[in-house]
């Protein structure tokens, strides 16, 4: 960044010039007194002889208190009042809604003052604020396409049934308006939930539960799906793992994690889920040999209505894994997730145990 010279100027002015202002305030101050003291013998002689040097002595004073005032009001308002301008203005901007402003520092990177730093943090809190409201604007985009998707079929499918038409039509319509009600049911319940989760509004159960019978639960009620595809199931569970959590919480991860294998792995593919646990922490691993995922995909895992495989889009809303990740955090524990595309996904779930 190019340095301001006036900038400059006014900084090294300020230090030089104080100290030669300082020694000449010495030198001219001191050298009256010491010629009164040589010339006069007595006090009535001091005053007699300081007479003819009383008019320029005040004027020097008035000349220095004159400079010194000059030099501090431009360090002033150059180090103060116009930064606090500037951040003034920008501040009403950000008020308005403009979240593009910059403030740029006054001094070199080298050489950064308070007012510096203050402009660097307000700039990174814009940055964030500009973030949040672009996600608002996003989600808010996202939901309202994800709710027009089935209302459009129930509309659509409602009003085809009001024609004459076939059994066989009837409930083929039928059916899809329960498909496109139930999907729309569970958008509204993930988004409820993920508020909830954001807002913190859920707390932590204060009884402990059988974590491994829960996972037995999850995985036992995707049964008939699994055998619908064909699929086979490897599990490793433990008798009893205690964890201290919201369980209808806890089991958001597994069914979501669960029914991601299920939706991405082949008909005839093979699932594992392994569970293991120490003193402290419970590790839950489920992999699949499914189609997997490329890096961008790995990277946009956890966003909200993000979904890699647009061939699936009608078997999900994109908020599963947004609210797995938020339920995780909340637990304080951790998630990894491993993928090759055509080699499937390995998720990997670490907890707290009581």
């Amino acid at each position: 960044m190019k340095k301001e010279p006036f900038d400059i100027n006014v900084r090294y002015f300020s230090w030089w010039g104080y100290a030669a202002s300082f020694l000449l305030l010495g030198a001219l101050g001191a050298f009256p007194g010491i010629i009164y003291g040589i010339t006069a013998t007595d006090k009535l002689d001091i005053l007699k002889e300081s007479q003819p040097y009383l008019f320029w002595y005040l004027l020097y004073w008035a000349l220095i208190a004159a400079i010194f005032t000059f030099i501090t009001t431009i360090q002033k308002r150059r180090a103060f009042d116009e930064p606090m301008r500037r951040l003034g203005q920008a501040t009403k901007q950000v008020a308005n809604g403009d979240f593009s402003i910059h403030l740029a520092p006054i001094h070199h990177s080298t050489k950064l003052t308070h007012v510096d730093v203050m402009f660097q943090d307000f700039n990174k809190m814009v940055e964030e604020l500009g973030s949040l409201e672009t996600l608002k604007t996003d989600f808010v985009a996202n939901v309202s396409h994800e709710l027009k998707t089935p209302l459009a079929i129930i509309q659509n499918y409602a009003t085809a049934l009001k024609e004459p038409l076939s059994p066989e039509k009837q409930q083929a319509y039928t059916r899809t308006i329960i498909t496109a009600t139930n999907n729309l049911s569970h958008l509204v319940t993930n988004i409820l939930s993920l508020n909830k989760l954001e807002n913190q509004e859920i707390q932590l159960a204060t009884e402990p539960y059988n974590v491994c019978r829960q996972l037995t639960d999850s995985l036992l009620s995707f049964e008939p799906l699994f055998n619908e595809k064909r699929m086979t199931i490897q599990a490793n569970i433990e008798e009893r793992v205690n964890i201290q959590a919201d369980p209808a919480m806890v089991e958001i991860i597994w069914r979501n994690i669960l029914a991601n294998a299920l939706k991405f792995t082949p008909v005839a593919g093979t699932i594992t889920l392994s569970q293991t646990s120490d003193h402290d922490s419970l590790t839950v691993t489920i992999s699949d040999n499914g189609c997997g995922m490329d890096d961008y995909t790995l990277n946009h895992l956890f966003d909200k209505f993000y979904q890699g495989d647009h061939s699936h889009n009608s078997q999900g809303n994109g908020l599963g894994l947004a609210l797995v990740i938020k339920v995780i955090e909340l637990l304080e524990g951790r998630i990894e997730v491993t993928s090759q595309l055509g080699r499937g996904t390995t998720v990997i779930i670490t907890l707290k145990t009581c």
